[in-house]
Formats: C-alpha cells, structure tokens, sequence
C-alpha cells in the first residue's frame, strides 16, 4: 500500500500531466472522464455545481464566489488547478484541503480502473474531487475549468451557473490563435437552460458568446453592463470599491482582501454571479457576502494573487503569466510607490515569450530563472530573449537564488516582484 507521498509520486509520474510535458497531456475529448465518473456512480450529479472558466481570473473568481456561498452558510466544495505548494490544495470543502487519507484510499481504490482507462493526470483529480465532494455531502460546488472548455475534463457538470471571466491569448497551441477560436473552446462550458455570464466584452467574441447561448437557450448576462465601478482605492490591507447596479439607486461599498487593481474585473462578474444565483433560489445576503470578501484568503486559501511577502524592501508575487495577465502586473507594479524595482522572471517553453517580455519595464534590474519542471524555458534562452527587448540582469540556476540575490542588491523602498509563471511563484511562497 503507498503512502500519501508515494500516491501522489505515482499520479505525477504515471499519468500524463500537462504542468510538466504540456499539450501532450491534453485529451482531446471527454471519453476519459465520463468512463472513470461511470465507474463511480456519476458523483457529479450528486450536488449543485458552478462552472467558471475564462482565460484570466477564473480561480480568483472561483475563490470569491467560494468564500462567499460558505460564509452564506452553504457546504462548498472548490476544486481548482494547477497547486502551488501541496496535491491537496485543488480540492477543497469550506475551505479545508482534502484529507490525505482520501487521496491514497482514492487511488488505491481506484488503481485497476486508472490502469485500464490510462487517463491523464488530470482526469482523475477531477473524478478524485468530484467523488470527494460526493463523499462530504457538499450543497454545491465551485468547478473552475482546467484548460479551455468544451474538451475540459470538468465539462460533464451540468451546472446551476456557467461564468466565463474573459478571453485572452494563451494556450494558442490548443486553443487557436484568435479571439474567436479561443472563445468557441471557452463557450462550450454554456449548457441547455442555464444561465451565462461574461464577465468582459470583445468585439471579436461576444457574438460567439451570443450565438452559442441561443443556441443553448440559455439566459446570457454581461456583467459589465449590469455593474460598474465608479471609485477604487488601496486602503490598509484591502481594495476598496463602490460598485453602481444599473438596477438599484444605491451604490456598494466592497472591501477585497484581494488587492491586485486586475480584481477589479473579476469582482464585476463575482457580484453578478451572486445576483444570479439569488434569482434562481440560493440565499445569500449581503452581510454574508461582504464578511466573505474581506476574508477570501483566510476563508479559501487562495494564495499568489499580487500577494506581499516582504516589507522593507516590498516583495511581491503575481501568477499572472500570459499577455493579458502580465499588463495588469506591469499596471499595478506603476502604481505601487518604489524606488528601483527588481524582477524575478521565469517562463515556460509553450508561452508567447515575446508578447509578455514587450510589455516589460525596462528600466529595472533583472534576474531571469528557470521554475523546475520539464517546460520551463532555460534561463539563459530567457535572458537572451528578453535582451531584444532591452530587458538586462543575470541568469540563475533556480528561482530561489535568485530571489535571493535580488533581496541582497534592493534596498528599503525598492520593489521586487516575482513572477512570470505560476511555477516560479510556487517555488517561493
């Protein structure tokens, strides 16, 4: 019998798994998952569930809307991917990673079928949290999708809600190289009679969002034309927001503990998701939601959204890595007050490189690495890229060193950032 270690050793070496080889890992259809959840029972259907995908902001969206249908008194289960640090962390209820014990006895249990069904490792963490989430009787729960939408392995939910943040470029290889393209995959997580929100318009993909859901039936919401958002400001450790519904006089004031200026989008379509769901029957009052949006950290554990690690000098991380997610980093590392700023960057292979390294600044120290996984683009080709764009610093073996020597050269009201790669940020949190 494995232990938790060795359980875990054998997903990551067993299955393919795209965090490490990439677009090799990804199934190009549902025939894996709906074996293994038919082999379960179909635990899926056992509960509510909320579909979130987009291309930026879906696990902070996830996390929101998580801690605030828990704090409403709700059991939720929140399953999300990639982890930064531990298996454990996409697979949640009310907060509380899944036991240890489960996941071996899980995999234990469910081994043959694994071998017979030879499914990625991504298509038995999602039977995994969709049989846990069975197991503890969950009222609902939050599925964030993995990669895409209609060929995702969460897409055989049949959901209460289905949210779609925005669209962006990333993932090109898989998901096509325009807006459109990429909003098809995306649109397929809409479902027969089920209400739809969009967190952000497009020109080149509101009309797939359009014709997709009358084609489904189904109720389709933009968020931002239903709410907006007339002040923002930083105040102690929040983001402070007051938000106009174009269908109430009184405006809301929302304290975030999710500082990122980028949260600002997702907090749109958090809100209209609650009007939503209050309108088809889930009791969420205000006061809930207001509790939770103060505390989604400490309620859900979500971790490296431009989260602070150090004062004196500043050291901050972000998980945004794709074109779009990188031009919210740059803006609020502008509006962060600093002196001289220092990057710590790594990248993978599979990533447009060049449109994240153009929107760089320049004047700024730089310390390129290399997370440690299979995809991650070498420092040195990192740094050689980067200096087509006037981009200058050293290369380091491994992010922590050089997140270390960074912190050795800034003084007291420099700013460090880290990022460029989820995994770089899970090497340092």
């Amino acid at each position: 019998m494995m232990n938790y270690s060795q359980t875990v050793e054998y997903l990551y070496s067993r299955l393919p798994m795209f965090t490490r080889v990439g677009a090799a890992a990804f199934k190009k259809d549902l025939h894996n998952t709906i074996a293994f959840c038919s082999a379960l029972n179909n635990p899926q259907n056992q509960y509510k569930t909320i579909h979130i995908g987009g291309t930026n902001g879906k696990g902070s969206t996830s996390h929101m809307l998580a801690a605030i249908l828990q704090t409403a008194g709700y059991k939720t289960g929140l399953y999300t991917s990639p982890h930064l640090k531990d298996f454990r962390e996409r697979i949640r209820v009310n907060g509380k990673m899944v036991s240890k014990s489960f996941v071996t006895n899980f995999v234990q249990q469910q081994q043959q079928l694994i071998e017979e069904i030879e499914p990625s490792f991504f298509e038995v963490t999602v039977a995994m949290a969709f049989s846990y989430f069975a197991q503890e009787k969950v009222d609902v729960a939050i599925i964030e999708v993995g990669l895409g939408g209609r060929l995702d392995s969460t897409n055989i939910i049949q959901p209460d809600l289905s949210v779609i943040t925005n669209i962006s470029l990333d993932h090109t290889n898989m998901l096509g190289n325009t807006f459109a393209e990429i909003a098809f995959e995306k649109a397929g997580i809409i479902k027969q009679n089920t209400p739809i929100i969009i967190g952000e318009r497009h020109p080149e993909t509101d009309s797939v969002f359009i014709k997709k859901a009358k084609e489904q039936n189904a109720q389709l919401i933009f968020a931002e034309d239903e709410l907006s958002i007339t002040n923002a400001n930083q105040k102690s450790n929040f983001l402070q927001l007051i938000i106009k519904d174009t269908n109430k006089n009184a405006p809301v004031k929302i304290n975030l503990d999710l500082t990122g200026n980028y949260q600002q989008k997702n907090i749109i379509t958090v809100l209209q998701s609650i009007n939503v769901l209050r309108k088809i029957g889930y009791k969420i009052e205000d006061e809930a939601m207001f509790k939770a949006l103060k505390s989604v950290k400490k309620l859900t554990g979500l971790q490296g959204r431009w989260q602070t690690l150090a004062r004196n000098p500043l050291v901050i991380c972000d998980t945004g890595h794709n074109k779009a997610g990188i031009a919210e980093v740059v803006q609020n590392i502008q509006q962060t007050p600093h002196e001289q700023l220092h990057m710590v960057i790594g990248m993978v292979k599979d990533k447009d490189i060049t449109a994240v390294l153009s929107l760089l600044p320049q004047k700024a120290t730089y310390y390129f690495c290399q997370p440690q996984l299979e995809r991650a683009l070498s420092a040195q080709e990192l740094a050689e890229q980067a200096a087509k764009f006037n981009l200058k610093g050293q290369t380091f073996n491994s992010v922590a060193t050089a997140l270390a020597t960074a912190k050795s050269k800034a003084q007291v009201k420099d700013l460090i950032f880290v990022g460029g790669s989820t995994f770089v940020v899970a090497e340092i949190i």
